[in-house]
């Protein structure tokens, strides 16, 4: 599926980018903790969209591990 010349898999990853840029203007860091969550979902399914796993690998892994970065984050209870 092409619009403009742009496949599908790239507006998943232009939407990623963004979803990644617009988090870091939250005001609250769990909002920038959830947005950025979202765009590393899209991250993962544009890394699995690529033409073949071994190009997309890194997006993945990168992203899954910021993913459980967030998660950790947002789930731990403050001590202070």
């Amino acid at each position: 599926m092409e619009l403009f010349g742009i496949t599908g898999t790239e507006y998943v990853g232009y939407l990623a980018s963004l979803m990644v840029l617009i988090s870091f203007t939250m005001r609250t860091i769990k909002g920038l903790r959830l947005l950025n969550m979202a765009g590393c979902i899209l991250f993962v399914l544009y890394g699995f969209l690529m033409p073949n796993l071994r190009i997309g690998l890194p997006i993945i892994i990168a992203n899954v591990a910021i993913f459980a970065v967030n998660t950790y984050y947002l789930m731990r209870k403050r001590t202070s």
